[in-house]
């Protein structure tokens, strides 16, 4: 298509004076080189159900094995001990979940409860009051710990459970349409063990999609700092910074990386984590059970291995994590439609790509040729930003404050109600639509939010194609 036939599609869609079709000459709008390919030679193209659940397209042979022994025990459910299925007992105490699929359904994305009788799936409560634990993080709740646990094993109970209440706000564009956003309320009910803290700091987080965890534990850390900008020193009102947090394996703080406020520094140290915290399953890197103290039942509960020994060994551990680094990033769709190109170029004008970095190149991750050296289009900066006061917990996650959060990826983004069944965003799961989602955004992105309020439907229209694409 020539640079006339895209300048009168976008004149036709109302995009040619925002995308400078007046200067004709000017006009670039094509796919950038490898645009589609989001995760560089681990791409795959699928569009379907299962489109987060495959591995890297350039897999390795010798992580074949690793790969697939890992996406068993993601997906087949824990249970109680003692049991003869003794590499997959030790379920709970208290739990959130069975299996980490329980969460992350198809690898993919978790959502709030769609209905106060809905149990909480996919979603979790974190809790914590004023001040520190032992390593800088969140200091847990006295009797509840450092997350809500609605289920437990028998003879255990469980701790509580929560129903989300919805508040609609009425809005609108610069042009008069109408939009309406939900804001979520969470009332505990059931609680096991007393109120909580009349302190407590409450921040309810989503399961986030699987995809592309490898590709980002292989960027460079000297690329994200890099990116980097505490002080805004370039005055664009962007001003990112890492979120330094405890490391188990080398005890100390290093870069966060993963989860919603970057407070993991590996994936390894992520999974087991999540292993901990959700199934209540112990390793090497979570040795103890969870049980905070009030809670005796939990502590008198019978565990999955001997007494000295971790519920997930090392070695399933490191199959996991094999899993969770290899599960690959679909191609990007559509990439050169005249109208997701001029999404694109309104993305950039917005200045949406100050945080949601669309291309970087990961360096070497040792063991895992497959991801090293790859060009990937992430679209994150893996810094946490001030979101404003609409979107903040109130609670501070080691160095990131109760405003911040990490910019999450968007790959993927436009496969969610193809994997998932749902069109749910933010952390809380509290915006119904992409468009819902930005016009959330504060705080540093508050720029980038009044401008898209001001676009025209047309305009609107183009941006969410693009991010649709993603």
């Amino acid at each position: 298509m020539t640079p006339s036939d895209i300048c009168l599609r976008l004149t036709g869609l109302g995009l040619a004076l925002a995308l400078g079709c007046v200067a004709e000459a000017e006009l670039e709008l094509e796919p950038e080189p490898g645009e589609e390919l989001a995760g560089g030679g681990t791409t795959v193209f699928d569009q379907g159900t299962h489109a987060f659940s495959l591995s890297a397209r350039n897999i390795a042979d010798e992580h074949e094995t690793g790969f697939y022994v890992g996406n068993s025990f993601f997906n087949k459910n824990w249970v109680t001990a003692p049991a003869s299925t003794t590499a997959r007992d030790g379920l709970g105490p208290t739990f959130n979940a069975r299996s980490c699929s329980g969460c992350h359904f198809r690898d993919g994305r978790g959502r709030p409860p769609l209905s106060a009788d809905e149990p909480m799936l996919s979603m979790l409560l974190r809790l914590s009051v004023p001040g520190e634990d032992a390593h800088g993080g969140p200091k847990p709740e006295p009797s509840y710990g450092d997350q809500l646990q609605p289920y437990a094993v028998e003879g255990v109970a469980a701790e509580g459970r929560v129903v989300v209440e919805w508040v609609e706000q009425a809005g609108e564009y610069a042009d008069g349409e109408a939009y309406s956003l939900r804001r979520p309320s969470y009332v505990f009910m059931d609680l096991a063990f007393g109120e909580l803290a009349a302190d407590v700091l409450i921040s309810p987080r989503v399961a986030p999609q699987m995809i592309g965890l490898g590709l980002l534990e292989a960027i460079p850390e000297a690329t994200i700092l890099g990116l980097a900008d505490p002080d805004d020193d370039d005055g664009d009102g962007v001003s990112g910074r890492p979120n330094y947090a405890w490391d188990p394996i080398g005890g100390e703080l290093g870069l966060g990386r993963f989860g919603w406020k970057a407070n993991q520094v590996g994936l390894r140290q992520q999974n087991a984590g999540a292993f901990f915290g959700d199934i209540g399953i112990t390793s090497s890197l979570n040795p103890d059970e969870n049980c905070p103290p009030p809670q005796a039942e939990c502590a008198a509960a019978p565990t999955g291995s001997e007494a000295s020994a971790p519920e997930l060994d090392d070695e399933l551990l490191d199959h996991v994590t094999t899993y969770t680094r290899l599960l690959a990033v679909p191609a990007r769709r559509e990439v050169d439609d005249p109208e997701v190109l001029a999404g694109r170029e309104l993305f950039r004008q917005l200045g949406c790509d100050r945080c949601h970095v669309p291309r970087v190149q990961t360096g070497e991750l040792a063991g895992f040729p497959e991801l090293s050296n790859q060009v990937i289009w992430p679209y994150t900066d893996l810094l946490v930003h001030d979101m404003g006061p609409e979107l903040a917990d109130g609670r501070p996650d080691f160095e990131a404050d109760g405003r911040e959060w990490r910019t999450p990826p968007l790959w993927g983004i436009g496969l969610f109600e193809v994997v998932n069944d749902h069109n749910l965003y933010l952390h809380d799961g509290r915006a119904r639509s992409l468009a819902e989602a930005i016009l959330w955004h504060g705080g540093e992105a508050e720029a980038a939010r009044d401008a898209f309020v001001e676009l025209s439907a047309e305009q609107r229209q183009a941006l969410l194609r693009f991010l649709g694409s993603l």
